[in-house]
């Protein structure tokens, strides 16, 4: 998905449903969004819950998402989560599309789904947002900044989402998981960085412990920007979210600055001229982010989530490499994949010997 409006093609064959039982449904659950029925396009993009664009007779547009067709895991394309949290945020000023109604029913559309109201706006797949002006940029971070801190400081209770996850203790059983999820997935691979972080992670946990509403996935090809303005008008693609540790969404933004430009499947910032772009440095994000969270000008112990944030997306592509070696072990996909675990590990590894610093 560029910059431009998103793409739309007809329904996919794997994914088409009785559109005029969902046309029946929905005039009687939502009569007045559609009273009429409605015409229904499919984004095209890798979204993993299957997303469709519903324009009515009189030009208004709803986005419906909801769960691939098949046998799935039980944890995952969790659509009514991904309700519950939009629903829960509608009234704070985080901003996000209007959800309208979950649907549970499977008889419908064969899988339950909801329905939102469409949001017109931009969304770049690069983090040096390539597509935007040189002037507009920095306004573009600050404004990202500023909403990932509105996230973060929601009163997750007062919102009806205090069961939405386990609080505290985030960070610790991330460690964990993605710990055994690599060990899990090893493969013909060397890591040695991986074995380094998994050791020294959870030896070094930050003193004190926080729980807000975390995304999950906060980075800007989730972030819709207003159609002429540097302005999110949309968080998007809620799948991962529960309540977690703010700074493990504030690390995971902040990877690219890590990484180089031009690797496969990854996108970085480092080696780019980011005052000439007009886009700001990590330190100076990380303050922005910082005082509009209310936390002061900066972030103690900034390395070790830093280490953290690299360590699980390496262990996640360690399993996307395992799975690529089990469909097939000629996949040049997955070689590239098993390199960048220990890539990505490495780069882990000498933030977690830099030790505790601020920014």
């Amino acid at each position: 998905m560029s910059a431009q409006q998103p793409h739309l093609v007809d329904v996919r064959e794997a994914h088409r449903f009785d559109e005029n039982k969902l046309a029946d449904y929905l005039r009687e659950t939502l009569p007045e969004e559609f009273p009429k029925g409605f015409d229904i396009r499919q984004f095209q993009g890798g979204q993993s819950n299957p997303t469709f664009l519903l324009e009515t007779p009189a030009g208004d547009r709803y986005v419906l998402r909801k769960k691939p067709p098949g046998k799935l895991l039980p944890s995952a394309h969790q659509v009514e989560r991904e309700y519950r949290v939009i629903a829960a945020l509608n009234p704070t000023d985080v901003p996000v599309p209007e959800a309208l109604h979950l649907c549970e029913d499977e008889r419908i559309i064969g899988t339950p789904f909801y329905v939102m109201r469409f949001v017109e706006g931009r969304v770049f797949d690069r983090p040096s947002l390539d597509e935007a002006a040189d002037g507009e940029r920095g306004a573009m971070f600050s404004a990202m900044a500023e909403t990932m801190a509105r996230l973060h400081t929601v009163d997750y209770e007062a919102v009806g989402l205090g069961d939405f996850g386990k609080p505290g203790n985030y960070i610790s059983r991330q460690i964990d998981r993605w710990s055994r999820q690599f060990e899990a997935s090893r493969a013909d691979n060397d890591a040695p960085s991986m074995e380094k972080l998994m050791a020294w992670l959870p030896e070094n946990l930050p003193a004190g412990d926080e729980t807000t509403i975390a995304h999950g996935d906060f980075r800007p090809g989730n972030l819709m920007f207003h159609p002429e303005r540097s302005e999110v008008v949309a968080i998007l693609d809620w799948e991962l979210c529960t309540l977690g540790h703010p700074l493990s969404d504030l690390a995971y933004f902040c990877i690219p600055w890590h990484l180089p430009t031009g690797l496969p499947g990854m996108s970085g910032l480092d080696g780019l001229d980011l005052k000439a772009l007009g886009i700001p440095s990590e330190e100076e994000f990380i303050r922005d982010y910082a005082r509009r969270a209310g936390r002061g000008d900066g972030i103690d112990d900034w390395p070790f989530y830093i280490a953290f944030a690299l360590f699980r997306l390496a262990a996640i592509l360690q399993g996307v490499y395992k799975r690529g070696l089990d469909g097939n072990a000629s996949s040049a996909n997955a070689t590239q994949m098993g390199q960048g675990v220990e890539f990505l590990a490495a780069i882990g590894w000498e933030q977690a010997r830099a030790g505790a610093r601020e920014f």
